[in-house]
């Protein structure tokens, strides 16, 4: 995410050494870091030219508040925000992170769960993009060694580097929208109550609670919980 990526892209509410996860295969090749702990995914990947290098560590939230996504009867609010001097529009992000929450492939399919962008007040959790430099010292202080390369969660923030972001992950091969997706679904299932998935079978679908990014193990990369007919993509948990 990455971004499945391994993390180890977001349950509803402790985490501590949890994720960092993220996608499938990717829009960028590269070699995975040696010995990335457990709950940090590992991929590595070029930044696009002009890239910044620089970590600024100031946000800017975006001003989109906007309607509840979802049948659900007590909808998670969020926040997208984005580190200055990213090159990434705060607003044109809450709305491809809004449209991924809102598709009907995702985890509004069940009629249970909901999700509110804000802009002001308090809210579940956050969305932020960011330099490496800065998605490392986040993630740092709860205990997670992002390498510069990978996303993490720390407390109520999802924190995505902006690599990630910007050239996805080596095992998604899709667009890198469909990378995108994955970040989010598989963050925001663990926000939701859900643990990692692996592959159901030779072939099949991987489900997005599988840390796609260390591996398919004979699966297809997949960014959606559910397929367009409404059927839950699962798989065995993961102890």
């Amino acid at each position: 995410m990455a971004l499945a990526a391994g993390a180890a892209l977001i349950a509803g509410v402790v985490f501590a050494l949890r994720d960092a996860d993220g996608g499938g295969k990717g829009a960028a090749r590269a070699t995975a870091p040696a010995a990335l702990p457990p709950d940090a995914i590992s991929a590595t990947s070029r930044p696009r030219p002009g890239s910044p290098t620089t970590a600024t560590g100031e946000f800017v939230t975006a001003r989109s508040s906007g309607a509840v996504i979802g049948k659900g009867s007590d909808p998670r609010r969020f926040k997208v925000m984005v580190e200055k001097g990213t090159g990434v529009d705060a607003k044109r992000a809450a709305a491809e992170i809004s449209a991924i929450l809102a598709d009907k492939r995702g985890w509004t399919n069940d009629g249970e769960h909901s999700f509110q962008p804000v802009a002001d007040g308090p809210s579940d959790f956050e969305v932020k993009i960011a330099t490496p430099d800065t998605v490392d010292e986040i993630c740092g202080t709860v205990g997670l060694d992002t390498h510069g390369e990978v996303n993490c969660d720390a407390g109520s923030q999802i924190m995505v580097n902006l690599k990630r972001w910007n050239t996805g992950s080596p095992e998604f091969s899709g667009p890198i929208s469909g990378y995108r997706a994955l970040i989010v679904n598989h963050e925001v299932g663990h926000r939701i109550g859900h643990g990692h998935e692996t592959c159901p079978g030779k072939g099949k679908r991987a489900p997005v609670m599988m840390q796609q990014i260390y591996g398919l193990k004979g699966c297809v990369a997949n960014e959606w919980p559910y397929s367009a007919k409404g059927r839950y993509i699962g798989g065995p948990a993961v102890p």
